[in-house]
């Protein structure tokens, strides 16, 4: 486990959604699956050797480590969810769990977007909402498709279970900091300025409605979604 959230290379991916990093990162850290691991990952795949997942688990494919506790979580239901039941399913072991998240409940909590952080210190100056509405849309272009999907995962997870709520809110004025920060920067006002809080207060207001909206409706272009309100919320909110 690394010394500290920030230093953990999970959550420099997309807040994404660490599951990516998992893929491309880890291999090496894995633990071998046992092998009643991977006599159940054998008889799923019809008797054929199953290649090996991202954290040495068989059968799971790219970002099946969170697929599976996200799986789980809507069969089961969060709460009654173990990390050993979550381990088992992606046939890691619980150690090679608590490696990348100290808790289950961080695998659905919603820490620093890096897209979006290095997708804002790159825009232009300009008005708060229009450098905000610039970096989402910049950010969510530099996404692959797949990676899109699997962070709409785990903001269902995040936006309609209680205990992820409380969780998010606990840890949200830290990112708002760094977001007013950055934001304070490319708009030309002091960090402190009322007019950058109420700016950034709007745009995530919105954002997080249309996130609700996403987790309701999985067939909902969110990204598009998402921009076509902040425009809406830029030229005034004129019903």
């Amino acid at each position: 486990m690394a010394a500290s959230p920030g230093d953990d290379p999970c959550r420099r991916a997309y807040g994404g959604d660490p599951q990516v990093v998992l893929g491309r990162q880890a291999r090496r850290a894995a633990h071998r699956p046992r092998r009643g691991g991977q006599r159940r990952a054998r008889r799923r795949s019809g008797g054929r050797s199953p290649q090996p997942g991202p954290l040495g688990g068989h059968g799971t494919g790219p970002g099946g480590f969170l697929r599976e506790a996200f799986r789980l979580f809507r069969e089961r239901g969060y709460g009654a969810t173990t990390i050993e039941q979550i381990a088992e399913a992606a046939e890691i072991s619980p150690a090679t769990f608590f490696r990348y998240f100290p808790t289950k409940e961080d695998l659905a909590t919603l820490d620093r977007f890096p897209p979006l952080m290095e997708a804002l210190t790159a825009q232009p100056p300009g008005a708060p909402v229009a450098v905000l509405r610039g970096a989402f849309r910049t950010a969510f272009a530099t996404l692959p498709a797949e990676e899109i999907v699997a962070g709409h995962a785990r903001e269902v997870f995040a936006a309609t279970v209680p205990q992820l709520v409380t969780a998010n809110l606990r840890r949200s004025p830290a990112l708002v900091r760094e977001i007013r920060e950055i934001l304070a920067d490319r708009a030309g006002y002091a960090p402190d300025d009322p007019r950058l809080r109420d700016a950034i207060g709007a745009v995530f207001g919105v954002v997080a409605m249309v996130w609700l909206q996403w987790a309701e409706d999985p067939a909902l272009d969110g990204p598009a979604e998402i921009d076509r309100a902040l425009a809406h919320l830029e030229s005034g909110l004129h019903l």
